[in-house]
Formats: C-alpha cells, sequence, structure tokens
C-alpha cells in the first residue's frame, strides 16, 4: 500500500499541475497567430512586416518541425489556396492541409521520409525565381523531420547513428545542432541558399534558448553563428569521436566539414525572420497562474542548459531562500536542463529524471516540484513530465519500488506513473521547450 497524502499534499500536487496546464494552454501557437500574423486584402503581416502578395508569382510554404501540421492549418485558414508547399512532421495528422505534400520524418533521429522531405524541399527551393515569396514556418525537431547529409558518403543509418551519438553526448542542444549544421544539406542557412535569392520570412515557434534562435531546427533559414572550429572542440569535448560512424568519423579527422553561410551571405539579404511563440510565453503564464494562486513567484532559466542535477540543486536552494521571507513561494524555471543517458537506460526522460532527482532532495518536505515538456513527449516515454513531492520517495517505498534503482537505472516513467505522478498531455503539436514549476508552502 502506499502511503496516505494529507490535504495539504493534495493541494500543493494540484496547485503544480493547474499552473502548468495553464501555462501550457497560454503558450499557444493559435493565440500566437492571432496575435502576429494577419491576412487582408490580398496583404499579409508578419509581426511588423507586410507582404502584398500580389506582387510575387508563387508563395511557397514550408512548414517543419512538431508544430509543422499546426502552424501551416492556420496559415491556410488565412491564406486559403494561396500557399501551397511541403511539410515534415514527426507526428503525422489525422487530416491533411489541400495544396501541401506530408512527410513523416523521424524524431529525435532522422528517417527515410526525412530524406524524402528535404529532397523535395530543396528541389521545390531550387527551382525558384527572386519573384517568388517563401514562407518557412519552424519549429522544434526540424533538425531530424527533414534532414540530408552534405556528404553523400554520409549513409541514412550512419546520420541515425551520428543523431544518437549527439543526443545522448549530454551536450547542450545549441552545441548538438552546430555539429548537425555542419553535416547537413539543409541546415545553418542552407536552406536560404537553395532559394535562389527569393523573398524569405521565417515563422518561429522557438524551442532554444532566447539567444540562440539560429540553433532552432539547426536554423536552415539562419546565418549560422557556429563555425566548423566549434564542431571539431565540441565533439572533442563531449569524446563524441570514438561513437561517431567512420564515415563521419573521417570528416572530423581529416578536418573536412564545409563551413555554413553566416550573416553577410547573399542569401539573406532578402531573409526575415519573426518569433511568434517560445519559452518565455510559457514562463510568463506560469508565474501569472502561480501567483492567482497566491504564491510569490520568482522566474529563473539562469540553469538553462545545466546539468539536471546542478539545476534541480540551484533551484531547490533559491526556493528555499524564498519560503524564509513568503509563507508561498514558487519558482518557475524554463529552458532545457542535460542528461546524459546510457545506452542502456530505462523508460523516461530529462524531465522525470529531474523530478525524481529532486524528490530524493526534499523527502518530508512540504515542496512540490513538476518538470514537464510543452510538447507532450519526455524522452521515450509517454509522459510529458512527472511531479515530486516530500511524500513521493515514501510512496515509492510503501509501493515496493526503489527509487535509488529506479534513478540509477534512468528508469524513472514507471516509478511516477505507478504512482499517478506522470503529466500525460499527449502530443500537444507545439513545443516551446520545458517548464520547472516548484512550489513551497
Amino acid at each position: 500500500m502506499t502511503m496516505p497524502m494529507t490535504t495539504a499534499d493534495h493541494n500543493m500536487r494540484s496547485a503544480v499541475r493547474e499552473i502548468f496546464l495553464k501555462a501550457l494552454a497560454e503558450a499557444n501557437i493559435g493565440k500566437a497567430f492571432q496575435r502576429h500574423v494577419h491576412y487582408e486584402r490580398g496583404v499579409l503581416r508578419v509581426c511588423e512586416d507586410l507582404y502584398d502578395l500580389s506582387t510575387f508569382n508563387r508563395v511557397l510554404a514550408i512548414s517543419f518541425g512538431k508544430a509543422a501540421h499546426r502552424m501551416t492549418e492556420l496559415l491556410a485558414q488565412q491564406l486559403g489556396p494561396i500557399a501551397q508547399g511541403i511539410v515534415g512532421d514527426p507526428n503525422p495528422p489525422t487530416h491533411q492541409v489541400a495544396g501541401f505534400r506530408y512527410f513523416a520524418g523521424g524524431h529525435p533521429q532522422p528517417n527515410q521520409e526525412s530524406v524524402r522531405a528535404a529532397e523535395a524541399v530543396l528541389k521545390s527551393l531550387n527551382a525558384l525565381t527572386p519573384q517568388a515569396l517563401v514562407i518557412f514556418l519552424v519549429s522544434g525537431g526540424g533538425s531530424a523531420a527533414v534532414e540530408k547529409p552534405a556528404d553523400d558518403e554520409i549513409s541514412l543509418p550512419d546520420l541515425i547513428a551520428t543523431y544518437k551519438t549527439l543526443v545522448l553526448s549530454g551536450a547542450p542542444i545549441a552545441q548538438i545542432n552546430a555539429v548537425r549544421k555542419h553535416l547537413s544539406a539543409t541546415k545553418g542557412g542552407r536552406m536560404a541558399r537553395a532559394a535562389q535569392g527569393a523573398q524569405l520570412v521565417s515563422i518561429l515557434v522557438s524551442d532554444v534558448p532566447e539567444n540562440a534562435l539560429d540553433s532552432l531546427s539547426s536554423g536552415p533559414t539562419m546565418p549560422d553563428t557556429s563555425t566548423v572550429d566549434d564542431c571539431y572542440r565540441i565533439v572533442t569535448e563531449h569524446n563524441m569521436l570514438p561513437d561517431f560512424p567512420a564515415s563521419v568519423r573521417e570528416l572530423f579527422e581529416r578536418r573536412a566539414l564545409e563551413e555554413t553561410p553566416k550573416k553577410d551571405d547573399p542569401a539573406f539579404v532578402r531573409s526575415r525572420w519573426w518569433k511568434v511563440l517560445s519559452n518565455e510565453t510559457a514562463e510568463k503564464a506560469a508565474a501569472e497562474a502561480a501567483a492567482r494562486q497566491g504564491f510569490s513567484v520568482v522566474i529563473d532559466h539562469s540553469c538553462d542548459d545545466w546539468d539536471f542535477a546542478k539545476a534541480a540543486d540551484y533551484l531547490l536552494d533559491r526556493l528555499c531562500e524564498l519560503r524564509k521571507t513568503n509563507a508561498k513561494a514558487c519558482i518557475v524555471s524554463g529552458g532545457e536542463v542535460t542528461v546524459k543517458v546510457p545506452a542502456n537506460a530505462g523508460a523516461g526522460g530529462r524531465n522525470q529524471h529531474f523530478a525524481l532527482y529532486c524528490a530524493q532532495k526534499i523527502a518530508g518536505e512540504n515542496i512540490s516540484a513538476l518538470s514537464a515538456g510543452t510538447d507532450g513527449i519526455d524522452g521515450n516515454s509517454l509522459a510529458a513530465g512527472a511531479l515530486a513531492d516530500g511524500t513521493t520517495i515514501e510512496r515509492a517505498r510503501a509501493a515496493g519500488l526503489d527509487p535509488t534503482q529506479h534513478f540509477a537505472e534512468f528508469n524513472s516513467f514507471p516509478l511516477f506513473e505507478k504512482l499517478g505522478d506522470t503529466i500525460h498531455t499527449g502530443p500537444t503539436g507545439n513545443n516551446v521547450r520545458d517548464l520547472r514549476i516548484l512550489l513551497a508552502y
């Protein structure tokens, strides 16, 4: 039997779930399009830009990432049949938007559909003239969903193995994407270069740090701020080379990577980029929801891309400091933490691993910690994340579970699932990074 929870425990657990779900509802792509994308009398407004569509001989829309279908739907609702194009979405929708070719690209590793999508995109872009307008709809997860190696010697199995090594390396997402860019025919601005001088506008739903938008889906339409030298350093720093397949390892050993286009490249003369939704939206919505429940709230994303344990220790320390002067304290933390995952890991993801670490630190305390992904998917599990509180460890042991073993085996999902502490939303069709919410009474 699991241990009974007090009314205070139930209240805090309900509160932290409610705060997350309200933040998720507010960080909504439909709301973002209502605010920032509008079409009327032949003129398309994207944030501060206006495009008279009658002046273009073609309007091509290229949409990719976890929000690709939803963004395409919203654009088509406004433009109707004017825009046609390509969608690369790792979560195939139940229906497709007329005029668009769909590809079920992979995530977190590319698949054959990813390569087919990349080839279709490059073929379409290469056929354009300067009188065309390309609307790129870019969201997180696009790195794998639309992908083609820059070097023909890199096979799809080699590409998949390379992605797996990168994802499991423990490197921050910006570093992972720097390497991806320099191995890809589409990333790091190479889609923009393929567009033959057409007018380009990118509408971004960001799952990357606010100051690193060029790492969103590995920046296929933006100037690349990373360099080949960065790639060599990152791979060495995280000891990735031994795990790379021979075709990729050989490129690094020969230092034969090709540089990506930078900000002075002609490809970007007629290019614009607008972020319409990001992790900041979710952070602010969570903070407002917590404040309405009477919590004193601090938003702190300074631990973005930190190791999960360092981030958890830091946030819990901040929460305890805040609680000294406030009866009800809340820390909201956006962004992502890093976890170096072994090959034999169990079921879970970085959010559940973070929560299980917190559970061990806050045992017996009147503290609750939730960590979940806004895309509704955490690692290889069926959950978006999990919540932990001061009773988690005691209840787990009473249920015959060994929290220490589950943590050591990176197998957090079965533990939280049995306790009823997983966060299930299903795939949200959105991705603005993770959200961590910590409460203390």
